[in-house]
């Protein structure tokens, strides 16, 4: 039994959230933090100018004012007894594929327990209708179990993305890369009662790379896709480019 903290980005009332919770509590030392509404593009923030309340909710789970990073925080240095041995995030309702890693807290609740020294994943459900959550619970299980007995390196977390399917339609895993989505508006003006502009932020582009080998790849033809995911930013192949014009500042 291992003692996990678990958080999303969907809210703490989110029915992925909810049944991994009872997947993962029958096996291991569960505690939920999660927003106490849904912080969806959130990415890494981090509540700074105003207090953070924390409540906790009549099923156990500790219900945030803040946003997936600032769960995971507080729950590893304020609720939970103890260090938590894993941080899992999920299960997100939609994907988490290629560019929305940069803009997804479920991914980003994920990170920030890597940067507290905690192993980590990012578990995602794929479909329009998310019928099957217990699909990814299930994967989700397995996959800790694995990650336990065989950690990953300190910056690197795992984002998993599972197909909207029973256990049983499911063509396999596969290991990917992260593709890229097109490059669209979507913003969407509107009016408000009074007249002015507004504006929303539509639908996710498609993708642009969905070559053999991304994750994209991987779930439209069935397969869990697992993306290793480095927290360190560095880009170390332009190491030399840059250090040539450098000089030259």
């Amino acid at each position: 039994m291992v003692k996990i903290l678990l958080s999303n980005d969907d809210g703490y009332f989110a029915p992925g959230l909810i049944c991994l919770y009872q997947y993962l509590a029958e096996e291991h030392d569960v505690t939920v933090v999660a927003p106490d509404r849904n912080c969806s593009g959130a990415s890494n923030s981090l509540t700074l100018e105003v207090p953070i309340r924390v409540s906790q909710t009549e099923n156990g789970f500790y219900s945030v004012r803040g946003t997936p990073s600032d769960c995971v925080h507080l729950g590893t240095y304020h609720v939970i007894d103890g260090t938590p041995d894993i941080v899992v995030a999920g299960i997100n309702a939609g994907g988490n594929l290629g560019d929305d890693v940069l803009y997804s807290g479920t991914v980003a609740a994920a990170m920030e327990g890597r940067s507290l020294g905690m192993p980590a994943i990012a578990v995602s459900l794929l479909g329009g209708e998310y019928k099957h959550y217990e699909t990814a619970a299930h994967v989700t299980r397995r996959v800790i179990k694995r990650l336990i007995e065989n950690p990953l390196p300190i910056d690197k977390i795992l984002n998993i993305n599972v197909p909207d399917v029973p256990l049983e339609n499911l063509a396999g895993y596969q290991l990917t890369r992260l593709g890229s989505r097109h490059r669209a508006d979507t913003i969407v003006p509107a009016k408000d009662p009074k007249g002015r502009t507004v504006y929303w932020i539509g639908p996710t582009p498609g993708a642009q790379d969905e070559a053999e080998g991304t994750d994209f790849y991987a779930v439209e033809h069935g397969f869990v896709s697992i993306t290793p995911i480095t927290v360190d930013l560095t880009a170390s192949d332009c190491f030399e480019q840059v250090g040539e014009w450098m000089s030259e500042l």
